[in-house]
């Protein structure tokens, strides 16, 4: 096989497509591998299985799943050596919704390696995935076309004061001509997106500042007093890979100076530092690294500050971090952060999942966000309103090309009703009965029963609730009612016999 495969490297240039992928052109090496591909002859197995395997890691690099999907069946049909092809298989059968068949191939891959915590964790997820589509959240989710184009968005941000919101988008308006080796579309830029008069979004217009440039840029984080904007800069070259870098711009006479590049770790030049958030206090900013340290892929790390030096980092260990990926931490307050992965049991792809920090350890407990804010495909990069249940997060959902897109979300209220009835002893409606409601968050009112003996009004949730029933000719009844338990619309009976 050795022979072979440098005879054939030599006529059909796969030296090309591996040096493309290698220097992270993962857009161009699928191009390249795909004509090598076609150039084998049918009778070449093992070398097919080669190109296959690796045409379809940049597929997965490139997020197309389906395309990725077929090489990597491709490959196992022609018996690639390596076991690794039967859990990316899987996974992104996992990623495509196929979850009968990726179950079958994540249990084909646990025969061969039965400890692999990816695959553990992905046959967990692809089996936990169906009962969460039957059973889905209370979120609301909508794709914001006034955001998107028919290129990629993602990662949205707010402001300080939720007026403003920063995305990234390599739309037709993002600074530069060339298009990007790695992606086939314009490297990214930050765009902003303001309101009108009337609280409405207006469309995104690009971040007129310096921190644009015909590189790649994007991943925006706002400090808390609105002063300083963290983001991910990445300079690409034909010549030489490159790794993504943080950069820290300070806002100066209204508008983001040209951004510096913020040291996480002096002397590393290798690793990848991208994915800023930082905290609202600034004492932290959370961060994405392959960095020596980590748990496999990439991790969140979060770096102690003192103004923009960095005193020390630390990786926020087995709970967080997983042998998969963890990228786009969001860290919504002092013990609260939002991440996404796709080394956690999951749907598929990359998912949403929020950490919280428990006890005096500064340790994590991670809950996973269910369906719809998740799907069988990438879902990540979420920002929430100040005090509220909605926001911003990105997915390439429903995009046959792969493409990232803005989607909001909202949790809607709990509606909790009480509903009670009057009777007397031999159950006769007694109207005009006075019913006193006390609830320990100051609520107070007097209801009176109809002509049918009933009363309704709309509760609170998280509330104790006193009543008093009062009735000429009848005694007083009292009754108490507590809501602290509901997670979904509730209709309580609060009936009076008197």
């Amino acid at each position: 096989m050795g022979v072979l495969l440098l005879v054939s490297c030599r006529s059909v240039k796969l030296s090309d497509a591996r040096a493309q992928y290698i220097r992270g052109e993962y857009f161009v090496a699928s191009e390249t591998y795909r004509k090598v591909y076609r150039n084998i002859k049918p009778d070449q197995h093992p070398l097919r299985g080669v190109v296959a395997y690796e045409m379809a890691e940049a597929y997965r690099r490139m997020n197309v799943a389906s395309r990725s999907a077929n090489a990597y069946a491709n490959a196992i049909r022609y018996k690639y050596p390596d076991t690794l092809v039967y859990l990316r298989y899987a996974q992104m059968l996992h990623k495509e919704g196929r979850y009968l068949q990726a179950q079958k191939a994540y249990e084909d891959f646990l025969a061969l390696d039965p400890v692999n915590l990816l695959g553990i964790s992905g046959l967990q997820g692809v089996k936990d995935a169906v009962e969460k589509k039957k059973t889905p959240s209370r979120y609301v989710v909508k794709r914001m076309d006034l955001f998107n184009s028919n290129r990629g968005e993602f990662s949205p941000a707010f402001a300080k004061d939720d007026a403003v919101l920063y995305i990234t988008s390599s739309r037709e308006d993002a600074r530069g001509d060339s298009i990007s080796n790695i992606t086939g579309m314009k490297n990214n830029d930050i765009f902003i997106v303001t309101r009108n008069d009337k609280g409405g979004w207006m469309k995104p217009e690009i971040l007129e500042s310096e921190i644009n440039t015909r590189f790649d840029e994007g991943t925006p984080s706002v400090s808390a007093d609105g002063n300083y904007l963290f983001y991910t800069f990445s300079p690409v070259y034909s010549h030489r890979a490159t790794t993504p870098k943080i950069y820290c711009s300070r806002r100066g006479s209204g508008s983001w100076n040209a951004g510096q590049e913020l040291t996480v770790s002096a002397g590393d030049t290798l690793s990848v530092f991208a994915h800023p958030s930082v905290s609202p206090s600034g004492d932290y900013l959370y961060f994405v690294s392959d960095m020596p340290g980590g748990y496999g892929g990439k991790d969140i790390w979060r770096a102690r500050m003192d103004g923009l030096i960095v005193l020390f980092t630390e990786n926020l260990g087995p709970e967080v971090n997983t042998p998969g990926d963890e990228m786009f931490p969001y860290i919504k307050n002092d013990t609260t952060l939002y991440f996404s992965s796709d080394g956690h049991p999951g749907m598929g792809g990359l998912d949403l999942y929020e950490a919280s920090l428990y006890g005096s350890t500064n340790r994590w407990r991670v809950q996973h966000m269910d369906f719809p804010l998740n799907s069988s495909m990438d879902d990540f990069g979420i920002t929430f309103e100040k005090g509220k249940l909605r926001g911003f997060f990105s997915s390439n959902r429903n995009d046959a090309r792969g493409h990232d897109h803005i989607y909001s979300f909202e949790c809607p209220d709990v509606e909790i009703f009480v509903e009670g009835l009057a009777v007397d002893t031999e159950d006769n409606f007694i109207p005009n009965v006075k019913v006193s409601v006390v609830g320990d968050n100051g609520f107070r009112h007097e209801y009176i029963t109809g002509q049918d003996g009933t009363y309704r009004f709309r509760a609170d949730k998280g509330v104790n609730y006193l009543f008093m029933a009062r009735a000429e000719g009848f005694l007083n009844r009292k009754k108490t009612l507590s809501t602290f338990v509901e997670e979904k619309d509730t209709v309580y009976f609060v009936d009076f016999e008197m």
